[in-house]
């Protein structure tokens, strides 16, 4: 029987591949892609409005692989109707729906995918979907907004999250401003009566020393 022996040089090379391999596997798994959008947008009738759409990928984009779809349905039974796509070009298709409103606004370079609807219309409304493909990334992403199409504003207690927040940064900076003259109302009253105490003191000393100088007098 013949037994092989390795060097410490050739243990480290045998090993170097497997090991390579596997910290590209843990750092890049086989799902690694995220296609991260809005869950909503409303838009007002009549105006331009974005919607917004971007992946994560351990792989860098290589346009002559890279896909990507847009579609729209009207509900999440119905058919989807593709009107944007990606192979080698941004490719708007024809729509009769949407005609030319509709306009590529992302950048590849930073695995943006946003669109633009000029002039939205109320037969905008509905889910729309967008959907990528990078190789060698496995997996297709997808990502769907729900768009809302507003004929008017709303309340502003129906009004966007935005606003919401807004309202709330308010509350919260009233209630300090409210908090602060609370605070300065009760050192100041506090100094008020320090200083009441301190002139009834004077005064008890002046009376005291009053009433000495006419015990001496006497």
């Amino acid at each position: 029987m013949h037994m092989l022996h390795f060097g410490k040089a050739q243990w480290a090379s045998a090993l170097k591949l497997p090991c390579v391999a596997l910290m590209i596997f843990l750092a890049c798994p086989v799902n690694s892609m995220d296609v991260l959008v809005p869950p909503e947008i409303y838009a007002l009738n009549g105006t331009d409005v974005r919607i917004s759409c971007a992946f994560t990928s351990c792989y860098k984009l290589d346009a002559s692989k890279f896909a990507m779809n847009w579609t729209y349905q009207e509900t999440s039974n119905s058919t989807e109707e593709m009107f944007m796509t990606y192979k080698n070009k941004i490719t708007p298709l024809k729509s009769s729906r949407f005609g030319d409103r509709v306009l590529f606004s992302g950048n590849l370079d930073k695995n943006d995918l946003s669109i633009t609807i000029l002039d939205v219309q109320l037969t905008d409304e509905g889910i729309y979907n967008c959907y990528v493909r990078n190789p060698p990334d496995r997996i297709q992403g997808h990502g769907t907004i729900r768009f809302v199409v507003l004929t008017e504003l709303p309340p502003p207690r129906d009004s966007t999250i935005a606003v919401a927040i807004g309202a709330s940064v308010g509350g919260i900076l009233a209630l300090l401003i409210l908090s602060m003259v609370v605070v300065k109302c009760i050192r100041r009253h506090k100094n008020q009566e320090l200083i009441s105490d301190e002139q009834k003191m004077e005064e008890e000393g002046k009376a005291d020393g009053e009433g000495g100088t006419e015990e001496a007098t006497k």
